[in-house]
């Protein structure tokens, strides 16, 4: 009778093993975030500094994204990035810099797309989350916006967010 029970378990234990594939397949693995940076009619105009990360209730912030001049001799970018303030002190100030896979050049104003995949927001357990986007902008002002979205999130399902002065629409969806 063991067998029989053996085979049983074994033969449960494999359909669940090729169900899990299946599963994982059916979830989104990218979120898409499109952000707008306004063109200011301003007389002296510096593109944003501009910080994404990840929050979730009771986790450390987990920066998915910082937009900075990384290219000026001897790292004097870098100098700047502490006017990214709630970015700065939720997880920026413990990052070292240029962070390998994070660290991006700023943009122009206009529309700009960035895909994120599931490893780069780290092992996501389901649940709510906030995608904040902080810009800062030097002899300018400074804007933040917080999109929640559910993870796994849904293809199609997102959400977005519309700011003032230095960030546009902001957006996130799955696919």
């Amino acid at each position: 009778m063991q067998p029989v029970s053996r085979k049983i378990l074994i033969g449960g234990t494999l359909g669940a093993a090729l169900a899990a594939p299946t599963l994982a397949a059916a979830q989104p693995a990218t979120m898409d975030v499109t952000v707008n940076i306004p063109q200011l009619k301003v007389a002296e105009y510096h593109k944003p500094y501009v910080a994404f990360w990840v929050e979730k209730a009771g986790a450390t912030p987990k920066t998915v994204a910082v937009w900075y001049d990384h290219d000026m001799k001897a790292n004097e970018g870098t100098k700047w990035l502490r006017d990214v303030r709630q970015w700065w002190r939720a997880s920026g100030r413990a990052m070292k810099f240029p962070a390998n896979g994070i660290t991006g050049a700023t943009r122009a104003p206009g529309t700009h797309k960035i895909s994120f995949t599931r490893a780069q927001i780290g092992a996501m357990a389901a649940g709510d989350y906030v995608l904040v986007v902080e810009a800062a902008r030097e002899v300018g002002g400074r804007e933040m916006l917080r999109i929640p979205f559910t993870w796994p999130g849904r293809a199609g399902a997102g959400g977005r967010a519309a700011g003032k002065t230095e960030l546009g629409t902001v957006s996130v969806a799955f696919r």
